[in-house]
């Protein structure tokens, strides 16, 4: 079971973009970003280095698609926990999502890592951070509350999964338990 997808035989094969993307980020997040280039993930997948090129255009093409991803992922994410809508709610949604999806954010941690070196990458990413601050209703405590968790959960998130603190599973859930008790009430 390869990347390619069984076609008719006149037709050429496609490749399973998921699959290629699910290798792109597993390199990522095992090797690190400087390792992420066509041939590493040809060889992960199975398919020719060309193949994957037509697919995602350029290296840069990949990593947006990674992202593209991951946006999507995240937002499915969100849409599971229940709750009633708002900036409020979303903060709380944020810090709870944070807090248990180990895989999700170890993707996010590697994807940030390999978007370091695109401007266009960057520029997704402060997208996505500025749609997520610019809710919070600063002129009520409960909107400087739910902005100042929503950021404390981004650095605790990027000091563990940067690999910049040794962050263990029980100073990870009481930080948690922290920002619910004390930012979220």
């Amino acid at each position: 079971m390869g990347a390619l997808a069984p076609t008719h035989m006149s037709r050429p094969k496609s490749i399973d973009r998921g699959l290629v993307l699910d290798a792109a980020e597993r390199i990522v997040a095992e090797q690190g970003a400087s390792h992420l280039t066509f041939e590493s993930v040809s060889r992960e997948v199975g398919v020719t280095k060309g193949g994957i090129q037509s697919c995602f255009g350029t290296k840069e093409g990949l990593v947006t698609a990674m992202l593209k991803r991951w946006g999507e992922n995240y937002g499915e994410a969100v849409r599971q926990l229940p709750g009633a809508a708002g900036p409020f709610q979303d903060a709380k949604d944020h810090v709870r999502l944070t807090a248990v999806s180990h895989d999700l954010n170890a993707r996010s941690a590697s994807l940030l890592a390999a978007l370091m070196q695109s401007k266009e990458q960057l520029a997704f990413t402060r997208d996505w951070y500025a749609r997520h601050a610019e809710g919070f209703e600063l002129q009520t405590d409960e909107g400087r509350r739910a902005r100042l968790a929503f950021f404390a959960t981004e650095g605790i998130f990027l000091l563990r999964y940067l690999g910049l603190a040794d962050i263990d599973q029980a100073a990870w859930d009481g930080f948690f338990t922290d920002v619910e008790n004390v930012l979220l009430k």
